[in-house]
């Protein structure tokens, strides 16, 4: 056995032809990627090529699993989606972030095909997200924010100040007044992040 290295989630460790894929890898286009973030094990095995896996490190990252209810932060958004990195699962804050999608139709429980992606999230909205599936190779959550205490928390308006939310699907800015649209949670004592 070699001594561990530290890799990450999606890192590319080597090439097909000099390893075979073991447990917390996956292959892609002929070379072996982490699926999560640990340490590198490589063992030669009775086959020809040595067995590559990554084996989490004791002190292990928690991982957003379905079900999880996270908070992220909002990087960008377009008419089909919202781009967002997961920075807590629960209240626990994580090592490293994690990419998460939340795509339109899994914004409301209602009216699915009226949602407007730009006025339920912006760039920077810290929202209460719950994830719905692991997403793909690109190691994207799938999150949604359909039922009532999930959506936006924290938003801050245009002048800069954090706005206060006055309805399921707008907030308001104390200093100037102004109402933005958002898909506003209705947030349970528990998921509040001092």
């Amino acid at each position: 056995r070699q001594p561990l290295n530290p890799c990450v989630a999606g890192e590319r460790l080597c090439s097909t032809e000099e390893a075979t894929a073991g447990s917390g890898t996956y292959t892609r286009h002929g070379f072996i990627f982490s699926s999560l973030a640990g340490c590198l094990e490589r063992r030669n095995e009775d086959s020809e090529l040595p067995v590559v896996s990554v084996v989490r490190d004791s002190e292990s990252q928690l991982l957003p699993n379905v079900g999880a209810v996270v908070t992220c932060k909002v990087c960008s958004i377009n008419s089909r989606f919202a781009k967002v990195h997961i920075l807590y699962v629960g209240s626990t804050p994580l090592k490293s972030t994690f990419r998460g999608t939340i795509r339109r139709e899994d914004i409301r429980a209602t009216e699915k095909d009226k949602v407007e992606v730009y006025k339920s999230f912006r760039p920077s909205d810290i929202v209460l997200a719950k994830v719905i599936s692991l997403g793909d190779a690109q190691s994207n959550y799938l999150l949604s924010t359909a039922e009532n205490e999930l959506g936006v928390v924290v938003a801050r308006s245009e002048a800069g100040v954090q706005m206060v939310p006055i309805s399921w699907c707008e907030m308001q800015c104390p200093r100037t007044h102004t109402k933005e649209f958002r898909k506003v949670a209705r947030v349970q004592p528990q998921f509040l992040q001092t």
